[in-house]
């Protein structure tokens, strides 16, 4: 089934855990990258609970699908011999320990360069690899808050809010992978492995991006506006009859609006003749929106809005998200066949290429514990009697 997926030729030395480095990986095996998580032989299976909870809960199974997984104690000689064996003909290595963890264990990257100086080895920590938080242990509600993100999150008079997703763990993750692949793609030219890694709070702090801005550029410290754009007027959620909707008509889309909903007043109104004056009156105006919309369901708004060239869209549930005729398009929801949790849909990938089909099935289910231990050895030259002894003495 991997026959065709881009990064089939790359194999994967998973270390992670929780949800930054998982999502790295993730981006990784869903593409046909050969991926081995490696994990300590201390806790068993689907008893496992972690920060993303047991392993046959629905949070595990969506992270980790598409892997092989082998169970090692690294905090032993036979333990560690191994893993070298595994980094030996690896293409990238895969962690998000604090940044002290993978020196006290041994396997940083300037043992494993020795090893294997063609090896991406990447990295996530929560607040930078060096520094003074560097030994602090981050995750990602504490990214978000120091990042600034909550303070720009939510209604002005309820104070910072966090946002409903792991933002600062996705986006680490994802920038993480894009790190990974250019350093593949610079090994082409220059032979050689390196070591690229991100922050939680690095991570945070670019993705604040416009918000930012204003600070860096325009020295102004920007504030929560809720459910509406910070600089964009009309643009945010906006209430119906029986809902709401979210609608972007900032700019030259004002007119189109105001026509759409039979308010041309509006448009040489002086309180919304410009950009500036509207965002001055921002209160006023989403008032007259909202009491216009009062009169109309969601449905019937939208399609308004959407012959008028006004870009809206319903507020979705998650289920009403997944029913939607445009992401049943899309194929978002992945089949994933378990033995024994049987046939479950998991989050699908949003990467499209043109000479490659997109994968709707996962080629492999999520792992049981120490599911590949044995196959893996034997790869690497381990007979029957030697994996029976080692696991005897806990090294597997």
């Amino acid at each position: 089934m991997t026959d065709n997926l881009p990064l089939k030729r790359f194999r994967v030395i998973d270390m992670t855990h929780a949800r930054a480095g998982p999502t790295c990986v993730r981006l990784l095996s869903d593409w046909g990258a050969d991926v081995i998580m490696v994990e300590p032989p201390l806790e068993s299976g689907k008893n496992r609970v972690g920060s993303t909870g047991k392993r046959h809960g629905f949070d595990f199974q969506n992270l980790h699908r598409n892997k092989r997984a082998i169970s090692i104690n690294l905090k032993t000689e036979e333990g560690k011999e191994i893993f070298f064996k595994l980094i030996k003909d690896a293409d990238v290595l895969v962690e998000n320990f604090r940044s002290v963890v993978k020196h006290k264990l041994g396997i940083d990257y300037d043992t494993v360069k020795k090893i294997n100086p063609r090896l991406v080895y990447a990295s996530i920590s929560g607040f930078g690899q060096t520094g003074p938080y560097a030994e602090r242990h981050g995750v990602d509600q504490i990214a978000q808050g120091m990042g600034g993100l909550m303070s720009v999150t939510g209604n002005p008079e309820d104070g910072p809010m966090r946002v409903g997703i792991p933002i600062t763990d996705l986006c680490s993750g994802m920038f993480l992978a894009h790190a990974v692949l250019m350093a593949l793609l610079d090994r082409e030219v220059t032979g050689k492995g390196q070591w690229v890694h991100t922050s939680l709070l690095e991570t945070m702090i670019s993705m604040l991006d416009l918000q930012a801005a204003r600070y860096l550029i325009n020295g102004e410290v920007p504030k929560a506006n809720g459910n509406y754009h910070p600089t964009g007027v009309p643009v945010g959620r906006y209430k119906t009859k029986d809902g709401h909707i979210v609608m972007s008509a900032s700019s030259t889309r004002f007119p189109r609006l105001c026509k759409a909903i039979d308010r041309e007043d509006l448009i040489d109104h002086p309180d919304y003749t410009s950009v500036d004056k509207r965002a001055e009156n921002r209160e006023a105006l989403n008032a007259i929106i909202e009491e216009e919309f009062s009169n109309f369901t969601s449905a019937e708004i939208t399609d308004m809005l959407i012959e008028a060239g006004v870009p809206c869209g319903p507020v979705n549930n998650i289920e009403q998200v997944f029913a939607d005729p445009q992401v049943q398009h899309l194929k978002m929801a992945r089949t994933q066949e378990h033995p024994e949790l049987g046939s479950f849909n998991v989050v699908g990938t949003p990467i499209n290429f043109s000479n490659v089909d997109r994968p709707v099935t996962c080629f492999r289910h999520t792992p049981e514990a120490s599911e590949h231990t044995d196959d893996v050895l034997a790869d690497l030259g381990y007979d029957a009697t030697t994996i029976s002894k080692l696991r005897e003495k806990n090294v597997i």
